[in-house]
């Protein structure tokens, strides 16, 4: 049995076991951006007909910077959506956890708290 640093791949069991992670992460992200585009198409509706005129439009400009905040962290959701299917991908094909920069397996510690990453830390520390 090779060790994990002769390795070049990962067997197929730990695959499994990324995919499960990656899915599980995958229906998180997603939950989390139909709860960001629901915010978005159901605006807080406070009633502020009956306020004065001043704070009316503090009230439209906070909304519109938290309209701008809201869609800020979609698109940031929808990119790691993006990642994690990139990385569902890489299973299917059976490159997931190697290196792109090094070409070295990069070690389960660190796919299993960043499971889309595509870098070695070796790799990202020298960007």
């Amino acid at each position: 049995m090779k060790t994990e640093n002769e390795k070049t791949r990962y067997s197929d069991s730990e695959l499994q076991e990324f995919k499960q992670l990656l899915l599980d992460k995958l229906k998180g992200a997603k939950e989390e951006l139909n709860n960001l585009a629901s915010s978005l198409s159901n605006p807080n509706s406070n009633g502020t007909d009956d306020t004065a005129g001043t704070y009316k439009t503090l009230e439209d400009g906070s909304a519109t910077l938290e309209k701008e905040q809201i869609n800020q962290l979609a698109a940031r959701q929808k990119k790691f959506i993006e990642q994690l299917e990139a990385a569902l991908v890489r299973i299917e094909n059976k490159t997931y956890g190697i290196c792109r920069e090094t070409g070295k397996l990069i070690p389960k510690e660190r796919l299993r708290v960043v499971p889309h990453t595509t870098l070695s830390m070796e790799a990202k520390l020298k960007q």
